[in-house]
């Protein structure tokens, strides 16, 4: 088992998937970080954005075993490539309640500020793959553990 952190307003002891925001990373679910800090930072973001609540950094503990495992549908973006962009614009331009995926799990790197610039470059046409992939390979990827079915919580407790 891992510790993983969860930023957010308020104290999180039931996930309820229908609270996720549409435009993420990997869609609509529950997001949680390896890196506390970033969390925490995110806890911030999410107080101010929400106008409510006090920082909290809730934290989960994860049978990461199922990463390797063929139980549940997850997909693994290890860097950053070309791959994980195109699946990153993907959900963020979906607007609908509905996944544009069907996994259950996605593991990879947070779109950061700076990814999130190269990645909107990208989609406007001004950079191609080739250059989003040069523009971007210093930079050292923080990354993230997306739950998006009732299925994958099975896997993720309170602490």
């Amino acid at each position: 088992m891992i510790e993983l952190y969860h930023g957010s307003n308020m104290v999180v002891k039931d996930i309820d998937l229908s609270k996720g925001r549409l435009g993420k990373d990997f869609g609509k679910g529950f997001y949680l970080s390896e890196d506390k800090h970033q969390a925490m930072r995110m806890s911030m973001l999410v107080t101010r954005r929400e106008g409510t609540g006090e920082p909290t950094l809730n934290t989960f503990l994860f049978d990461e075993t199922v990463l390797s495992s063929n139980d549940i549908n997850i997909i693994r973006f290890d860097s950053y490539s070309a791959e994980w962009a195109d699946f990153v614009l993907m959900n963020r331009n979906n607007k609908l309640d509905i996944l544009a995926h069907n996994y259950d799990i996605v593991y990879g790197p947070i779109a950061n500020d700076r990814i999130g610039l190269q990645i909107k470059r990208l989609e406007q046409g001004i950079q191609s793959s080739k250059e989003f992939l040069r523009n971007i390979r210093f930079v050292r990827p923080t990354f993230q553990y997306y739950f998006g079915t009732e299925r994958s919580l099975q896997f993720i407790r309170s602490k």
